[in-house]
């Protein structure tokens, strides 16, 4: 924060009036002015802190907060008005008084910076501020108006190097202005209403006059290296000429929006200043270059100049120091072809009828091409370009590149771009260190073919007509492919991907896959895939769900070379028969499968092979029998199986029934939409077992806690039971005996013809009834229940529900149909 928004604060204040008092009354203001402070500071609260530590700390502070410290005790006052912090007086926009500011320069006679911009008085202040301060260097000023006056004190600044006027009027009414002085270096004159200008400054380097109504300049400046005569629309082309040829070692010259320049005004200055490297011409509508020569130009810019054709390029490639070449909005322009050894950047934006761009140097790193909707070819030759984009030109057909350290190219929207296009970008076609490539909707390509040992990085999104893709890119880490939905054909052989998903690709009938480090592939939804070759070794989950036309031949050969994989998800993938699940005594790792809505009946290979088999899903298995299961129940196959799902399932009574009484290591059962259960009784015959029978009334002597229950060997292992939906289902008991001390959650909801729930589970948590229209009994011995939801059970009495509840010492969260104050009251009293 400068100091110019600070004059009208009270610290600023406070700082003038103490300044103007101090030189009144001791012009030895270091020695008296501690002596003071020194006794006034047995009065005031004083920082003790050594002169040379608050100057330090008041190094950093800008001079605002030098004014709000200055205010706070003698000590900092002196320490804060040191000359070191007061160089530059910044009083920009501030409302201060010819007093205050006369004062301020006999405090600070060395100050060599002023700014004035926006200072009401500025053109009284400025002059005593040139009096005054015989060090001035720099001095701003604007928004007022200037008198004759003031140009004729310049001379009294022996010192002063850099003036700054902006939004001013000059003179007494005539508006000419003469500005001479011998040392400065840098004078900018800009938007201010002035008729005449005459500048006569020996030493002068940098000139700035934009946005400045006058017609006439003289300038006599040999030692001009600078010129901006931007936006100076009443000076005529002959105005122009007079002040550029007139300063020889002119090297920068700013002549935009100058819409009088010409041709032949451009060649005299490039014969009378040799030396020009920097030109900008920009909103110049009627030159064209062709027959200017400017052999230092290093910096050109032409922004929205109607002349410029492709002849101007001719003229422009004998410039052959040029780096840097901005061309954008030359509507007339059709091609570009530079050979230039220097050149380093390029812009072509807006140029409506550009069709050729052809580039060469080997220094090139910056190229900007868009908007440009004609463009039908591209060539650059570079050794130092690293990224290209080149977005949204739906025309561009041809494309050569040969630049050695390409490392990221954006062609995204080219409409237009072939097939061919992927030789550029494969091993041999220019772009040896290509690491990223984007081909977002190019919608012409159909066939992509890549080898490339570089490439990590590569996106075809939405590419909808490609039909096959051949990629061999053995360091290639991402791909996507979203949108491409008429994939048919994809061969990964080899690729660096750890994770590829092609289950975007619908049409996708043949796969081939070799990726040493994939870890992840998901195939879901590729309905018609019926040739897959997947060779990854370190592959863990295999998700092919939805894939209706994966065979047991490819099914086989993937696990025969991925014999890591622990996830394999093959739900709906209706092809798939015992000659394919035989194939999985290769994955001794697996540990999760699901064969859900699948055609199968005999899962004997799964019993026989997948010996660490944790998960199993078999939902809306419709042909799997009773004697499916026996495996389970009768032969203790799959020893560490702890989720079983038989969800929709064509399983009957008698085998849940046995898989509930006999496989005691289950934790998560889903029987939802079972039809052919109608009663879960564990104490009815088919529940019946040795191990089962322990005494009638255990739950009452066991402990309840999770943390220090410690159940026998015999107990149930089941957590979750999950019976939604189950249509015919009438009866459900589980009585002390069953042992399921661990069951914590049952979900019977929506059992339209539930009738009887009969639970006596010490750490059931949760229990859900909703929608058990038919439920009218209901028991419970479970003291931890904390969740029970009886929504919708419109035949359960509010007696049966107070029975039910009495026992649930921790319930916190009750659903029921209806509430009625005696029920409330009950719940809340417990």
């Amino acid at each position: 924060m400068t100091l110019t928004g600070m004059l009208s604060t009270s610290g600023l204040s406070f700082f003038l009036t103490k300044i103007r008092s101090s030189m009144h009354t001791n012009d030895s203001q270091n020695n008296g002015g501690e002596s003071d402070a020194g006794n006034a500071d047995n009065s005031e609260n004083r920082m003790d802190l050594t002169e040379d530590l608050l100057h330090l700390v008041f190094s950093f502070l800008s001079q605002r907060d030098l004014c709000k410290a200055g205010a706070t005790c003698k000590q900092w006052q002196f320490a804060s008005m040191h000359e070191d912090f007061w160089s530059c007086l910044n009083l920009e926009d501030a409302d201060v008084s010819q007093e205050n500011f006369e004062a301020l320069c006999h405090r600070y006679p060395n100050a060599i910076d002023v700014n004035l911009f926006g200072v009401l008085n500025a053109d009284i202040l400025v002059l005593e501020a040139m009096a005054s301060l015989r060090f001035l260097e720099t001095l701003n000023l604007g928004k007022g108006q200037l008198g004759d006056g003031f140009f004729q004190a310049l001379t009294d600044c022996p010192s002063l190097n850099s003036l700054s006027i902006y939004d001013s009027s000059f003179g007494n009414g005539i508006q000419e202005i003469s500005v001479h002085h011998d040392r400065l270096r840098e004078l900018n004159i800009v938007k201010c209403r002035v008729l005449r200008v005459a500048i006569r400054c020996p030493q002068l380097q940098t000139l700035a006059l934009r946005r400045t109504n006058m017609a006439h300049a003289l300038l006599s400046c040999p030692q001009l290296h600078g010129l901006d005569l931007s936006s100076c629309h009443k000076l005529s082309d002959v105005g122009i000429r007079s002040a550029a040829t007139s300063c020889p070692l002119l090297a920068s010259l700013d002549l935009a929006f100058c819409s009088s320049i010409s041709d032949e005004t451009l060649r005299e200055v490039a014969l009378a200043c040799p030396n020009i490297c920097v030109l900008d011409a920009s909103y110049c509508p009627n030159i064209s270059l062709e027959s200017v020569r400017l052999p230092m130009l290093i910096n050109l810019k032409l922004h929205n100049c109607e002349g410029i054709t492709s002849a101007s390029l001719s003229a422009i490639s004998h410039s052959r120091m040029l780096k840097a070449l901005q061309l954008d909005n030359c509507s007339l322009l059709t091609s570009v072809l530079l050979d230039l050894p220097q050149l380093q950047s390029i812009s072509l934006v807006h140029c409506r009828k550009f069709l050729d761009l052809n580039l060469r140097s080997p220094v090139l790193s910056d190229v900007k091409v868009s908007n440009c909707s004609l463009l039908h070819r591209i060539s650059i030759m570079s050794d130092a370009l690293k990224k290209l984009v080149l977005q949204k030109q739906e025309s561009l057909a041809n494309l050569h590149l040969q630049c050695n350290n390409l490392q990221e190219v954006d062609l995204s929207d080219c409409e237009s771009l072939s097939n061919s296009v992927c030789e550029i970008f494969s091993d041999g076609g220019g772009c040896p260190m290509l690491k990223l490539l984007v081909l977002d909707n190019c919608e012409s390509l159909t066939k992509v073919r890549l080898n490339s040992y570089s490439l990590v990085s590569i996106s075809f999104v939405g590419c909808r007509a490609m039909h096959v893709l051949d990629l061999s890119c053995p360091n290639l880490l991402k791909i996507n492919l979203d949108g491409c939905d008429h994939l048919e054909e994809a061969s990964f052989c080899p690729v660096g991907l750890e994770y590829l998903n092609l289950g975007i690709c619908p049409k996708l009938i043949a796969l081939q896959i070799e990726a040493p480090k994939m870890s992840l592939l998901e195939l879901k939804g590729c309905g018609m895939l019926s040739l897959a070759s997947v060779s990854c070794p370190n592959l863990t989950c295999l998700d092919a769900s939805f894939c209706r036309q994966f065979t047991d031949d490819s099914l086989s050969s993937t696990a025969a070379s991925c014999s890591r994989i622990e996830s394999l998800i093959l739900s709906s993938c209706l092809s798939i028969a015992f000659d394919g699940l035989s194939s999985l005594h290769w994955l001794q790792c697996l540990t999760h499968l699901d064969l859900s809505y699948t055609f199968l009946m005999n899962l004997q290979p799964v019993f026989d092979s997948c010996c660490q088999l944790v998960v199993l899903k078999l939902s809306a298995c419709k042909y799997l029998r009773n004697s499916s299961l026996e495996a389970l129940y009768n032969e203790g196959a799959l020893p560490v199986l702890r989720e079983l799902d038989l969800s929709y399932s064509s399983i009957g009574q008698a085998a849940i029934v046995d898989l509930l009484a006999y496989c005691r290591n289950l934790v998560n059962v889903n029987l939802n939409g079972c039809v052919f259960m109608h009663e879960l009784s564990w104490g009815s015959s088919g529940f019946q077992s040795d191990v089962m029978m322990i005494g009638p009334s255990l739950s009452n002597s066991l402990p309840l806690g999770h943390g220090d229950t410690s159940h026998s060997n015999s107990d149930h292992r089941l957590e979750f039971l999950n019976c939604t939906g189950c249509p015919y289902l009438k009866k459900v008991v589980i009585p002390p005996a069953a042992c399921c001390f661990r069951l914590t959650k049952l979900n019977l909801n929506l059992s339209t013809n539930l009738k009887e729930v009969d639970l006596a589970c010490p750490n059931l948590i949760s229990l859900n009834l909703s929608n058990c229209s038919s439920l009218e009994i209901l028991k419970l011995d479970c003291p931890r229940l904390t969740i029970l939801q009886l929504w919708a059970c419109s035949m359960l009495s509010e007696a049966a529900v107070e029975a039910a509840i009495s026992g649930c010492c921790r319930l916190e969260i009750l659903n029921v149909h209806t509430f009625t104050k005696r029920l409330l009251h009950r719940i809340t009293g417990i």
